[in-house]
């Protein structure tokens, strides 16, 4: 990192632990009082909420088992040796982080393509800023492309009629567009740190064909592959997780810790709570009725910063919204103005501090502020003049 990073300090653990405990509390508080005041609507809540709850749990403990291996490590040496300077290698990871989460979906991109960032950054001896924060802010970014690109799309476009094909003819643009200003705006702000030289990269460590890479090759494959791949892919990094307890490689605290169970647990129960307020109360969709597309991106983008975007897609597209497609930007992109936001950064967090990194939410929240409004902008803009809207 370079002199004027902010890394997180003690403090910031305190306050995150704080946090995590609270929105604990609120989501088990939350979901027994939808379930008492009427388990049907809580019920389906539940059940339109839950899949991305155990994907994210799958992903982590392969990401563990990958990373205890060194998958990722050797494929961060890899792609460092590929790119001759910081542009190059801030550009391959654009392109890479783009297209992994417009095809494996936004999590899956944050959980496998961050520790990989990271070890290519310190594979060249140069900061890894701009690629740990592209990573996060990218993933939400790119994740407009195609419905399964974010679990969100799929809330949202479920009682609209919008197929998957006539969602990509629409948002393409707008997403491509979203995605070119948050990379321009990371690249701007961190350009001392993608003008610092690095060394060449030479030796690069050996790929470990183990359980690690044989769990990450099985999860995306069923991504990819399935329409709802959660729990193969959960049942895939227990078995993973499983065998390294058996041999002794890793402890159950460990693997305890990097799910974070209650982090999950209070974001469930927060969905599940508006998901069910969404059904029984219409005042969200009078709302947005009276909204313009700029509009309803923005109540989106702020809905998504308080309640995180899941429970906030729930409430608000629990009836047919008006601009569904204008929804969904400030849902996608609004995220990368605070931890809040998006299951993602939890995510990203967690697998980023297990590849030894010291993420700051300060300091991508600081880029975040510049990059989510331009962004918004470019991809509204682009989506009011195609006539998409």
């Amino acid at each position: 990192m370079s002199e004027r990073d902010d890394s997180p300090t003690s403090a910031d653990a305190g306050s995150t632990s704080r946090a995590t405990w609270a929105l604990t509390c609120a989501g088990v508080v939350g979901l027994i009082v939808s379930v008492v005041a009427s388990p049907s609507d809580a019920g389906q809540a539940a059940t339109q909420d839950w899949p991305p709850f155990v994907l994210v749990t799958g992903l982590l403990l392969i990401g563990m088992v990958a990373n205890d291996d060194g998958l990722f490590a050797a494929a961060g040496e890899r792609l460092a040796r590929v790119a001759r300077s910081g542009g190059a290698l801030f550009l391959g990871t654009v392109l890479l982080v783009g297209t992994v989460t417009a095809l494996l979906n936004l999590d899956t991109s944050v959980a496998f393509l961050t520790p990989v960032v990271i070890y290519s950054a310190r594979s060249r001896g140069s900061g890894e800023a701009p690629l740990l924060y592209g990573c996060l802010l990218l993933s939400n970014a790119g994740s407009l492309l195609l419905t399964g690109s974010n679990l969100t799309n799929l809330i949202v476009l479920g009682n609209t009629g919008i197929s998957g094909v006539a969602f990509l003819s629409r948002m393409w643009a707008p997403a491509l567009a979203a995605l070119a200003v948050t990379a321009t705006v990371i690249a701007v702000l961190e350009r001392r740190e993608l003008r610092a030289p690095g060394t060449a990269v030479h030796d690069v460590s050996p790929v470990v064909l183990g359980v690690g890479a044989v769990a990450v090759s099985a999860a995306t494959v069923l991504v990819v592959a399935l329409r709802a791949p959660a729990l193969p892919v959960v049942a895939v990094g227990a078995a993973a997780a499983g065998i390294r307890l058996a041999q002794r490689k890793s402890h159950l605290r460990d693997v305890l810790a990097i799910v974070g169970a209650p982090t999950l647990v209070g974001l469930f129960g927060v969905a599940v709570a508006l998901g069910a307020l969404g059904r029984a109360w219409s005042g969200p969709t009078t709302l947005l009725s009276h909204l313009d597309l700029w509009g309803s991106a923005a109540v989106a983008a702020l809905s998504a910063i308080v309640v995180n975007n899941l429970p906030a897609a729930s409430l608000l597209a629990a009836r047919r919204p008006a601009h569904p497609l204008a929804l969904l930007i400030g849902l996608n992109l609004g995220p990368n103005l605070f931890v809040t936001g998006s299951l993602a950064w939890v995510l990203w967090l967690r697998v980023a501090r297990a590849a030894g990194a010291q993420p700051s939410l300060r300091r991508a929240s600081r880029i975040g502020l510049v990059a989510v409004p331009l962004s918004m902008a470019a991809a509204l803009g682009v989506l009011a003049l195609t006539g998409s809207s």
